[in-house]
């Protein structure tokens, strides 16, 4: 019974010690990137939605244009503004968010990869380029893959209280 108790605990401790060890390895840090709050504000439910109907410029066509923007939450949200800085060689980490965030690169190029492409394919954002983070099971990682600092100013809505980023593992499929 002894020699068994000894054995149940030998490979339990291995199990456990390769689980963190694991953890350790699937775990992707960031590493040369630095996230700055900017404003952090606590805001109610709220339902917005914005509808804008204008003609076309186009004098020879009776087109409309249309641009519709809808948000809503149910309970409370965190809004986060960041400012982000990679520098070259730099990386965010495989990580998502529990909300979304819309960034927009103010300064050098930033490549993000996407955890559930296959392919890992970069998607490049340049100064002035916005895009849109959907949050919740997405997966991704942001680097600078370019010889200068490159920054982006963030704003993210996320659940009160949640924490504003979960590391992930990495894409198998990206071998960087």
């Amino acid at each position: 019974m002894r020699r068994k108790l000894m054995w149940v605990l030998v490979v339990g401790g291995m199990s456990a010690g390769a689980t963190g060890y694991m953890g350790t390895v699937m775990a992707t840090p960031a590493s040369g990137f630095t996230s700055t709050s900017l404003a952090v504000g606590r805001l109610g439910e709220f339902d917005v939605m914005h509808k804008l109907v204008w003609d076309d410029p186009d004098p020879t066509t009776s087109k409309k244009n249309v641009w519709h923007s809808t948000q809503k939450t149910k309970g409370d949200s965190d809004l986060y503004v960041q400012s982000n800085l990679w520098v070259p060689g730099g990386t965010s980490g495989w990580h998502t968010h529990p909300g979304h965030s819309l960034i927009t690169v103010t300064a050098g190029t930033v490549t993000a990869y996407d955890g559930a492409d296959p392919t890992c394919t970069p998607k490049v954002y340049t100064v002035g380029m916005t895009f849109v983070d959907e949050g919740g099971d997405h997966v991704h990682v942001i680097r600078n893959e370019g010889a200068v600092d490159a920054r982006t100013i963030t704003v993210q809505v996320l659940p009160a209280g949640a924490t504003r980023r979960i590391d992930a593992p990495a894409n198998p499929a990206c071998t960087f």
